[in-house]
């Protein structure tokens, strides 16, 4: 490839981005996902539109699986601990029991209605009927939806795709003729339990390193992170085990921890996941056949309806009526179960291994996942509207974010007053911090000074405190309080020792 040929594919991919870019914004609008215009995108670039021809399915599912990769790590990045615990064991059976249950009433139907062999049946039911966290992740992140419903689906599909991958694998390979229910089981097992503990082991030790480093640039934070989380990726794929539920479960523990720069990573991450996303869908976009598709169409009906209005339902009731979910939020659940990328990788599997019918399965799975995201995705509001699933949103969040002070054992936390935070008439010295933490400077309509304990913050306030590392977590806890609830948040609770001392605070008779 010769330096012309080099500038012409960066041009095109600068274009597809910037393209890709505007089409969130015009889904937005619309209120469908941006997949399937990111789709629309590769398939104007492949073969039926600039001619461009890419067969390469082993490429593709290689590159897709980095790429799912990165948007599980955001995934879990952004993900609070707190919603997600009380949802993991429900979670946890949706993503085994539950796939199980949707990929035999699905691959039973299409037995039953269409004219296709056992194996076919079982791979068309696996490959569809993984839930993608692409998907999933994106349309659940733009409407406000209750905390433990949103953190139940995104968890589920966050788990559920190595059970699936597995059961993929063995069927579309020669240990189809031998592998029996509990060797599967089995596999499956192994490589959830040690998937999760590598991500878990690797993410702490990973936030250790990076509490007690000072690099010498914020924006190596952000790449240190990644590769943390990476780090679990490849150390679980050599263990044999999930990589996929190690990345998610690395990005869950980091997301969750005190990270220096955690606003500019969470930035990075969320940008990379873009990107992920935009790339991976022009690329399966691309691998798809526009002159096979209309004769698929059919047949993708048929198994996106089996599995979309009778597999998924019941396997929803069956998991979560136990847990005593009620009626309505398994009709949110149920209807929430998006495809996406995922479905559509597994499908490349058959391909790459030259499975008879591999082509077509492809084609299948390919509209069966415009058709129904073009379904589900704009009616999910209205779903979530009329299960109640809706939650208000909260203006008066504050997001810190933290870096640490080299040679000192202290942080510097930044906080910004939102218009509707209820800091705002709250004096510095009301917030009764630690002992030893000081509010150092304010930014106040583009100038800089340094407030006294009786300075009043403001909308629109930018804030940098100085503190021991130590009382980060307590600081950060009570700035969170008194922007939800104002100065007299925690009035009768406990104070951490010191409190007031090192800000002039008052008494509070």
């Amino acid at each position: 490839m010769g330096p012309d040929d080099l500038n012409l594919v960066l041009g095109i991919g600068a274009l597809v981005v910037l393209a890709a870019a505007a089409a969130v914004r015009v889904a937005t609008r619309a209120g469908l996902p941006s997949l399937l215009l990111y789709l629309g995108i590769g398939l104007a670039l492949g073969e039926s539109g600039s001619g461009l021809r890419f067969e390469d399915a082993e490429l593709t599912q290689l590159l897709g699986n980095v790429a799912l990769a990165v948007i599980l790590a955001d995934g879990g990045f952004t993900t609070r601990w707190s919603t997600v615990r009380p949802v993991a064991p429900m979670a946890a059976v949706l993503a085994t029991v539950g796939v199980l249950i949707s990929v035999t009433v699905t691959s039973g139907l299409v037995l039953l209605v269409l004219d296709v062999d056992l194996r076919t049946a079982i791979v068309l039911g696996a490959v569809a009927s993984s839930t993608d966290a692409a998907a999933v992740f994106s349309v659940l992140r733009s409407m406000p939806v209750r905390g433990r419903l949103r953190s139940l689906v995104e968890a589920e599909s966050g788990f559920n795709d190595p059970p699936v991958i597995i059961l993929v694998t063995v069927v579309t390979s020669d240990a189809w003729e031998s592998a029996g229910a509990l060797s599967i089981a089995g596999q499956i097992g192994y490589q959830l339990v040690v998937g999760i503990l590598v991500g878990v082991g690797v993410a702490l030790a990973g936030v250790w390193l990076l509490a007690r480093s000072a690099l010498p640039a914020s924006g190596l934070y952000p790449l240190a992170t990644l590769a943390i989380a990476f780090l679990a990726f490849a150390a679980s794929g050599l263990l044999g085990a999930s990589p996929i539920m190690a990345i998610y479960v690395a990005g869950l523990v980091l997301g969750n921890s005190e990270l220096p720069h955690r606003t500019t990573t969470g930035s990075f991450v969320e940008g990379m996941a873009w990107l992920a996303q935009i790339g991976l869908f022009v690329l399966l976009g691309l691998l798809a056949s526009p002159g096979r598709l209309l004769e698929a169409l059919p047949t993708a009906i048929v198994v996106g309806a089996a599995l979309t209005l009778v597999a998924r339902p019941l396997s929803v009731l069956a998991c979560l009526t136990p847990f005593r979910v009620p009626p309505r939020d398994q009709v949110f659940i149920s209807w929430a179960g998006l495809r996406g990328a995922v479905p559509i990788v597994l499908a490349t599997i058959p391909m790459s291994v030259g499975l008879p019918g591999a082509e077509r399965i492809f084609d299948v799975v390919f509209l069966l996942v415009v058709v129904f995201t073009l379904v589900q995705g704009p009616t999910l509001p209205w779903v979530a509207r009329r299960t109640g699933a809706t939650a208000a949103e909260n203006p008066r969040a504050v997001e810190l974010e933290s870096a640490p002070l080299e040679a000192l054992d202290a942080t510097l936390l930044q906080f910004t007053v939102a218009p509707e935070s209820r800091l705002a008439g709250v004096e510095v010295a009301e917030l009764r911090l630690p002992a030893g933490a000081v509010v150092t400077l304010l930014m106040r309509d583009g100038r800089l000074f340094v407030p006294s304990p009786s300075t009043a913050l403001r909308a629109g306030d930018h804030a940098l405190l100085a503190t021991d590392r130590a009382h980060v977590p307590d600081i950060e806890e009570r700035l969170r309080m008194v922007s939800q609830d104002g100065r007299l948040a925690g009035w009768y609770a406990a104070l951490p020792a010191g409190a007031g001392a090192g800000t002039g605070a008052r008494s509070g008779r």
